[in-house]
C-alpha cells in the first residue's frame, strides 16, 4: 500500500512538472529573489545600485556591512561582522566594492575589518575570515574552542579585479594584490602580489606578470 501511494505521488509530482512551463518557474525564482534582495539591503550600512542576492542568506551584523553597484549574490552566503563575542567587544567593517560576483555557500567572518575591491570574482564555497577562535597557547587549549576569545591579527584586504576559486580560505591579516588569481582549494596565510597567480595549500606564488613590460 505504502509503494502505492508512494508511486501515485511520484506520478503526479512528474505530471505537475510536465505542465508547468520553464518560464514560470524562472519567474517565481525572479520574484523570491526580489523580494529577499529588497528585505536585505535595507540591513546594510550602505548599498549600492542593483543589488541581486538569492534566497537564503544567513548572516549577522549585516548594520556594519557596506555594499558597492552590482553585488551579485549566489543562495546559500554566510556573511557575519561581529561587535561581540562572550564578553569582547569589537568594531567590525566590512566593505565590498562595485561588480562583485559571489558564488555559492560562501562564508566571510569579520569582527576586524575586510575590504573586497571592485570587479572580485569569488567562486563557490570560498572562506574569508579576518579571525581566529584563540590563541595557540596552553592556556586558550584548556578552554573549549567556542568559550576562547575571538582574536585578530589584521584586515583582510582584497584589492580590485581579482579572482579566487572554488574552495579557497583566506586567513586573517592577508592582503591580495590587484589583478591576482587565487587557485583552486589554496588556502591563503600571507600577502600576495599583484599581477600573480597562487596556489596551494599554503598558498605559493605560482606566477607574477610584469604588466608594464606589456603595457610600455
Amino acid at each position: 500500500m505504502k509503494k502505492l501511494i508512494k508511486n501515485i505521488v511520484v506520478m503526479i509530482s512528474k505530471m505537475i512538472a510536465f505542465f508547468i512551463h520553464p518560464f514560470i518557474v524562472r519567474a517565481i525564482s525572479f520574484l523570491i529573489t526580489s523580494l529577499h534582495t529588497q528585505y536585505v539591503v535595507k540591513q546594510f550600512k550602505s548599498g549600492g545600485k542593483n543589488p541581486k542576492i538569492m534566497f537564503p542568506l544567513v548572516s549577522h551584523g549585516l548594520e556594519y556591512v557596506s555594499i558597492g553597484d552590482n553585488f551579485d549574490v549566489c543562495a546559500r552566503l554566510r556573511l557575519e561582522a561581529y561587535s561581540k563575542h562572550l564578553d569582547n567587544i569589537y568594531t567590525p567593517e566590512l566593505i565590498i566594492g562595485d561588480n562583485v560576483s559571489i558564488n555559492y555557500d560562501c562564508h566571510i567572518g569579520c569582527v576586524n575589518k575586510v575590504v573586497i575591491g571592485n570587479n572580485v570574482l569569488i567562486a563557490s564555497k570560498v572562506f574569508i575570515t579576518d579571525h581566529f577562535h584563540g590563541e595557540i597557547t596552553y592556556k586558550s587549549l584548556k578552554l573549549a574552542p567556542n568559550l576562547r576569545k575571538v582574536i585578530s591579527k589584521g584586515p583582510v584586504i582584497i584589492e580590485d579585479n581579482v579572482w579566487i576559486g572554488e574552495g579557497v580560505a583566506i586567513m586573517p591579516n592577508v592582503t591580495i594584490g590587484k589583478n591576482s588569481i587565487i587557485g583552486a582549494n589554496a588556502v591563503v596565510t600571507k600577502d600576495v602580489p599583484k599581477n600573480s597567480v597562487v596556489g596551494g595549500n599554503p598558498a605559493r606564488l605560482i606566477k607574477n606578470i610584469n604588466i608594464n613590460k606589456y603595457e610600455s
